[in-house]
């Protein structure tokens, strides 16, 4: 691996505050422009009848100006350790229109990793043809499979094949949900705590994100739980009421979303960090970080991928008052959740983590699809005339 990508991670908060003589057991690999951005929502609860310090954003849309949006912060960790593995090639797996290949296929030639992806359909919609199309613009090795339910799997014969070849590969897991993965959303919640301490934002009542792989939700569960032991922030006289609550709002369905999904990968990193740090108490309770989370279900609508007719709401209302477009697999139905809060006047402030990027996404030449394989073919045209 290279000396950047080895040090990469000297910046980051879960190096500064916890593992700064550690670096080289959490190889990060240089991708985001951290910290992200935290800004009022003024605007917008003004127009919704509500005071204007009542909701904040925090721009992880804005985490890189390639491609942004939360999976930038779980691919260091993940590029970094597949670097020091030896790697060459790196994988990852998902639908047509993920936002986690088209993270990877972007952002891996930066570090010298040839990117691949192991996709299936999804319902057609703009959004998802557009990650696609810039995905096979890219000209990944490319491998479709007929239904979500085959990648267990899909991804058993290509680490056959893989080994028969003799590359030296990592194939990510759906958004990369495993607890290293985490760890990039472990030093995202320490980052918040630190934008807290320097009075960039008062300490938030309520997180609220949508949840498709759960690698988000539960490293922001565990790093909001190291901020308040390291007395970051999020201090009071009872320590757990003054950790921010995380609301999950479902984007992807049962049980890949379930509350005990997410806190099952949030107590398997935070022992992974008693592990690296060699600090047994980091280990947290499945109760700890149970209490601490709530999975709205309420915007999911018919399912993955289907708009809602909430979420249209909220785009037209983010367009209009806060000026970032929206998503309708994924932002709109989580904006739409902040938007229910704010009006019923939940207490607060709550923050909303902005998750899926708003940085336009390179111009496709239609050249450059004419290679993709029929099934990916079909359901773009489709996808166009939807």
């Amino acid at each position: 691996m290279n000396s950047a990508g080895s040090t990469a991670g000297a910046g980051r908060p879960l190096h500064k505050l916890l593992l700064p003589s550690q670096l080289s057991r959490v190889p990060f690999a240089p991708l985001a422009e951290l910290p992200t951005p935290v800004e009022s929502l003024s605007r917008l609860t003004r127009a919704l009848g509500r005071p204007s310090d009542c909701a904040f954003i925090k721009r992880d849309d804005l985490s890189s100006p390639i491609y942004g949006g939360n999976k930038v912060r779980t691919l260091e960790v993940l590029f970094g350790t597949a670097l020091a593995e030896g790697a060459t090639h790196i994988f990852s797996t998902g639908s047509f229109g993920s936002n986690h290949a088209t993270a990877t296929v972007l952002h891996a030639p930066r570090v010298g990793l040839k990117p691949g992806v192991m996709l299936f359909p999804q319902p057609e919609s703009k959004a998802a043809l557009d990650n696609l199309e810039v995905v096979l613009s890219q000209h990944p090795r490319t491998y479709v499979l007929p239904h979500w339910s085959a990648l267990p799997f899909g991804m058993w014969l290509l680490r056959g094949m893989l080994r028969r070849r003799r590359e030296r590969s990592m194939i990510m897991v759906p958004g990369g949900a495993t607890p290293w993965g985490a760890l990039g959303y472990v030093s995202a919640g320490l980052e918040l705590a630190e934008q807290v301490a320097a009075g960039l934002l008062p300490p938030p009542s309520e997180i609220i994100l949508g949840v498709g792989s759960t690698c988000t939700s539960a490293g922001l569960l565990v790093g909001l739980d190291l901020a308040a032991r390291l007395g970051l922030a999020f201090r009071g006289s009872r320590r757990e009421a003054a950790i921010p609550r995380i609301v999950a709002v479902r984007v992807t369905p049962w049980p890949a979303t379930s509350s005990f999904r997410i806190v099952a990968l949030a107590v398997r990193t935070s022992k992974l960090l008693a592990v690296l740090t060699g600090d047994r108490s980091l280990a947290g309770r499945f109760w700890e970080f149970s209490r601490r989370l709530e999975v709205d279900r309420r915007f999911f609508g018919r399912g993955y991928g289907y708009p809602t007719k909430t979420g249209l709401e909220a785009i037209e209302l983010f367009r209009r008052h806060v000026g970032i477009e929206l998503d309708t697999t994924y932002s709109a139905k989580s904006a739409a959740a902040l938007i229910e809060r704010v009006r019923r006047g939940a207490e607060g402030p709550l923050l909303f983590w902005s998750t899926k990027s708003t940085v336009p996404l390179p111009i496709v030449e239609p050249a450059n699809l004419e290679w993709a394989p029929d099934r990916m073919r079909k359901w773009m045209d489709r996808a166009r005339s939807a």
